[in-house]
């Protein structure tokens, strides 16, 4: 109940942050265009704040936090006295209008330029890009992919962290294939040897690199159910686990039997031990069966019973104990922080902006393509998980999860459908090559048509969000 709290504050803050920016994209080029502004809401149905400023704009924030609009006095909607007409928003040139309504959109990827630039100057903790483990016989096993290299390049782009690389794999989504460049850092899964690593813009600099191709034809790709890396057959390097107990879960079977943080697992029904993975084998294989636990505490042997708990995971059962083991260290260089300047900053916030656009704009249409299934649109369920998510590993994250959203809201709002601001756009399009306005007919059949559309996606969306939860 507390993780369902969160994720809708998480996700009120998100939306309430980024509706008020992109409407206050329209309200300031409005006021600048000398259209009065009736009201700016955050949210819609009954207002519970109001107040009013020395121009007579009311700001409010309304009871359902879906969204927000600005009013503008606009002859099309109110009686407008004579007095008033200047500051009417249809009496103002088609430019004028343009500039309004393509405010919201353009404020939308500033702001994502901005939290971005926040995010660097902040610091940002990144893993190096090494390859931990990769499965056998899947694309990347095929294309050579191995233990212990470093991901420097994906395509012609340097990619510096994990998150990068999952957006370049994520936009090879309908390709035959994508290039990789790695290099060997000398680092393998079971920590063998020291690694060495590319520290920031050394690549090339001393260790040769090689060019592997993943042949993407028998790609399955479910970005509902795991991360692009995963469906290709490869994970980040991660320390191995050790056998000595790091958590023990409150009133689990670990801790009603006495386990103890800092205990090391040896044995279990008298079975010899070597490793975490054999560990975790042999209790989920068990459920609900009781056990004997061997463990070392203070250079003794203790002999503890358990009766393992049961879940429930993808039609089958598996056996809990309540713990988690202690890791080995992180190799030197592996986890580093970056922090820039505010010129770096606002660069590197710049080029991920327009990376996020671009890639939206090239999943959209391979949407339409069908080499991105109706299945990956994310309703107000998912993008609420990843507000409460992100906000709880921290500022950073949830700065970098605002950035993502801000840049497909305005992606979205530029489509060109009449309910939404990309509609307006090509209507005063159509006007500034016409010389004169779309008539109110055909504007009428398509708010009607877009209101479908628009419909239909949203459906879709909040279906594939139940079905995720259910």
């Amino acid at each position: 109940m507390l993780v369902i709290l969160w994720n809708i504050l998480s996700f009120i803050v998100a939306l309430g942050i980024l509706v008020a920016v992109h409407e206050w994209g329209h309200f300031y080029v409005a006021r600048k265009c000398g259209v009065k502004v009736l009201r700016f809401s955050i949210g819609f149905g009954k207002v519970i704040w109001r107040r009013h400023d020395r121009h007579g704009t009311e700001f409010a924030i309304a009871a359902i936090p879906l969204g927000g609009y600005v009013k503008m006095l606009d002859e099309r909607v109110d009686d407008v006295p004579s007095e008033l007409q200047q500051q009417s928003f249809n009496q103002k040139s088609v430019y004028q209008r343009f500039a309004i309504v393509a405010a919201g959109p353009i404020v939308n990827f500033i702001f994502a330029i901005f939290v971005l630039m926040l995010m660097y100057l902040v610091g940002v903790t990144n893993l190096q890009p090494v390859v931990g483990s990769v499965k056998t016989d899947t694309i990347a096993d095929r294309a050579g992919l191995v233990s212990g290299m470093q991901i420097t390049h994906i395509g012609e782009r340097r990619v510096k962290d994990w998150e990068a690389i999952n957006l370049e794999l994520v936009s090879a989504i309908g390709d035959e294939s994508v290039e990789l460049r790695v290099v060997d850092t000398g680092l393998h899964h079971d920590n063998s040897v020291d690694g060495r690593f590319y520290q920031h813009d050394d690549v090339g600099e001393y260790l040769p690199p090689r060019k592997l191709t993943l042949s993407l034809n028998d790609w399955q790709f479910a970005p509902d159910k795991q991360s692009a890396m995963d469906s290709l057959g490869f994970a980040p390097y991660r320390p191995k686990p050790t056998m000595d107990i790091g958590f023990v879960s409150a009133d689990s079977p670990a801790a009603r039997a006495g386990v103890q943080v800092g205990d090391k697992i040896l044995q279990i029904d008298g079975t010899l031990l070597s490793n975490w993975e054999q560990t975790v084998a042999y209790i989920q294989a068990r459920p609900s069966q009781d056990i004997e636990i061997t463990i070392g505490r203070g250079g003794n042997i203790q002999r503890l019973f358990a009766t393992l708990g049961a879940q429930s995971i993808e039609n089958s059962t598996i056996g809990i104990l309540g713990v988690s083991p202690t890791f080995n260290a992180w190799p030197d260089g592996m986890v580093y922080e970056q922090r820039f300047n505010i010129v770096d900053a606002i660069l590197l916030g710049v080029d991920k902006t327009w990376r996020l656009m671009t890639l939206s704009v090239d999943m959209i249409g391979k949407l339409f393509t069908g080499d991105v299934s109706v299945k990956s649109l994310s309703g107000p369920v998912s993008i609420a998980q990843g507000a409460g998510t992100s906000a709880s590993y921290g500022l950073v994250y949830f700065l970098s999860f605002l950035a993502l959203i801000s840049v497909n809201l305005g992606i979205i709002n530029l489509f060109p459908l009449p309910m939404l601001d990309g509609g307006h756009l090509m209507y005063y399009l159509v006007e500034m090559v016409t010389g004169k306005p779309v008539s109110e007919e055909v504007q009428e059949i398509g708010f009607r048509f877009g209101a479908v559309i628009l419909f239909s996606l949203m459906s879709i969306a909040i279906f594939n969000d139940i079905m995720r939860i259910t």
